[in-house]
């Protein structure tokens, strides 16, 4: 691969790491071709791009888009792939039900929501993350649910004492 190959390459991952708002450095080497063909399968419903780099290469495009996480520069070892995702936990849950059927993929690193995660074990963790839509959904219903409670207790029969009360005040007072 000649140098100005290289460069091309090198902008690419940059760019890549730009567009998308979490990837995932993984290890699938011993797949075979049909469980390879299978996750590239299952990444492309998941609307999850699957691309396999060279170390180095990918270590300058994260030194270029200021990723260069001390943790994510001590992974690239050995053969990786990246997963980019717009959804941070979509490769993770993928990773988990793929794993059902084989021992691959292992999780390296993942870059999610400006925070850095190094090591398989935090596949579950990784996992239980909500997207922000998720969390704007959760707030909504809690801010319902005081409302709710509200509106239940005026139409029922406590309702009918309160309104009674309120009126028997108002005539009082008059």
């Amino acid at each position: 691969m000649t140098k100005n190959e290289k460069q091309t390459v090198i902008n690419g991952l940059a760019e890549q790491l730009k567009q998308y708002a979490g990837f995932y450095l993984t290890d699938i080497s011993a797949l075979n071709a049909e469980q390879t063909a299978a996750l590239r399968r299952k990444c492309f419903e998941s609307d999850i791009k699957l691309v396999v780099v060279k170390n180095t290469l990918l270590g300058k495009a994260l030194e270029a888009t200021d990723k260069a996480d001390e943790g994510l520069m001590g992974v690239l070892k050995g053969s990786t792939a990246v997963m980019f995702t717009q959804t941070a936990k979509a490769p993770a849950v993928l990773i988990r039900e793929f794993r059902k059927s084989c021992d691959k993929p292992i999780l390296k690193a993942a870059s999610v929501q400006d925070c850095v995660y190094v090591g398989d074990e935090n596949i579950e963790a990784l996992c239980n993350i909500k997207s922000r839509e998720e969390l704007i959904g959760d707030i909504i219903m809690l801010l319902q649910s005081p409302a709710k409670n509200v509106i239940s207790a005026l139409q029922s029969n406590a309702g009918q004492k309160i309104a009674g009360l309120v009126k028997s005040l108002e005539e009082r007072n008059n």
